[in-house]
């Protein structure tokens, strides 16, 4: 193995060394307690609520909105079981779609046994809710609509702003797992008619431990952790200073720099898409051709095992995946791929390549010229040479 390629940034990113260099005061000299009234808890309060600032102006939230927490699922977990047991005498009626990350999907399932009702919309071959589908499936006693911004696995992008205008016009609370969006494409919660959304700091360059949920002002929601009432009593802990700011700075960074990474991160993506598809026959697209994010590709091979060429390339140096890897260590196929239409043999062909600021064209060009032949070998093992 002569190269070390990272293709898999949706899965997590390296962190900053800009962001790097903001943390490492609060680690051990600015390493106070938020909640201590002595001057080293009041100045690690001043810069907890300095990165609340910044990281609100990304997203054209007001200051009190931001609520910080350890991750993104903590995060939709808040969102979802939050809201439902606050609005219980409203209804208990929540809508989701059928391509949602396993933490919303998962908090859906629990919530269901516990006496509330879950419709999980349809999508079509390119991984879109519709927003007249929305709109039907609403009824009396609907408290929440959950649709993820931007699918983690194959990079669809929502009509986020369609879908909150229709809630926002019946009265129902709007929630946008933006994880992979956030910080790579353009948000603004007040233009796109949202109540509440969930960001991850480690998705963009920030550290791990560290991520968000806006909280529109009014929106009624209970906390899911109970102690010292940090975080405007929704989230009690104790607050994770250093990678609160790293995730602030990452913020301000992304602010700067977000359309010209994105400019060439959809350059490589979409020269990436078009040899990839003439190279190899039988492989084929996953996710809308032009509404996605601009860092992911994710393809499906006919008669190839997805883990089967993620081994394959590693063995070259070239870091990718099959899908979320929240789930990928799940022997089952995909549920967004099949929630596309694909079939299970198919689901599990898939190949989900995500690119990052430190990707180069010749990391792309040297992942084209090698796929392939690593294809081409695989088919061969299961006797499908008929493709090649």
């Amino acid at each position: 193995m002569t190269k070390k390629i990272y293709l898999d940034y949706a899965s997590t990113t390296p962190v900053d060394p800009r962001v790097l260099r903001a943390m490492l005061p609060y680690f051990n000299k600015k390493f106070g307690n938020t909640m201590s009234l002595h001057s080293f808890g009041q100045e690690a309060k001043l810069a907890l609520e300095r990165s609340r600032e910044e990281v609100a102006g990304l997203i054209g939230a007001k200051t009190e909105e931001i609520i910080f927490t350890g991750s993104a699922t903590e995060s939709n977990n808040l969102a979802l079981k939050g809201i439902a047991f606050a609005n219980r005498n409203k209804g208990n009626h929540i809508i989701i779609s059928s391509i949602e990350h396993p933490c919303i999907m998962e908090s859906a399932c629990w919530l269901e046994s516990q006496g509330f009702e879950i419709t999980r919309l349809k999508v079509d071959k390119y991984g879109q809710v519709s927003p007249k589908d929305v709109r039907t499936a609403m009824k009396k006693g609907t408290i929440l609509v959950s649709v993820m911004h931007a699918s983690n696995e194959i990079g669809t992008i929502q009509p986020i702003a369609e879908i909150g205008k229709i809630c926002r016009e019946k009265g129902v609370y709007f929630h946008t797992d933006a994880v992979q969006s956030f910080g790579k494409i353009p948000i603004n919660v007040n233009s796109m008619n949202l109540d509440l959304l969930s960001a991850s700091s480690h998705k963009m360059y920030g550290p791990k431990g560290a991520a968000l949920l806006f909280v529109r002002k009014g929106v009624k929601i209970e906390p899911i952790l109970h102690g010292g009432g940090q975080e405007i009593d929704l989230r009690s802990s104790t607050v994770n200073v250093p990678a609160i700011v790293g995730f602030a700075r990452a913020c301000i960074i992304a602010k700067k720099e977000m359309a010209k990474e994105n400019k060439n991160l959809a350059k490589l993506r979409d020269k990436l898409i078009k040899e990839i598809l003439k190279k190899i026959k039988g492989s084929y697209l996953n996710g809308h051709p032009e509404k996605r994010l601009p860092n992911n590709v994710n393809f499906w091979f006919e008669f190839v095992e997805g883990e089967s060429m993620v081994i394959q390339l590693d063995l070259l140096g070239i870091a990718v995946s099959t899908g979320s890897a929240c789930s990928s260590v799940k022997l089952e196929p995909s549920h967004v791929l099949l929630a596309i239409g694909l079939k299970h043999q198919e689901a599990h062909g898939s190949l989900r390549i995500t690119l990052g600021k430190r990707t180069t064209e010749s990391e792309v060009n040297y992942l084209i010229k090698v796929l392939p032949g690593i294809i081409k070998n695989l088919r061969k093992i299961s006797g499908a040479e008929q493709l090649q």
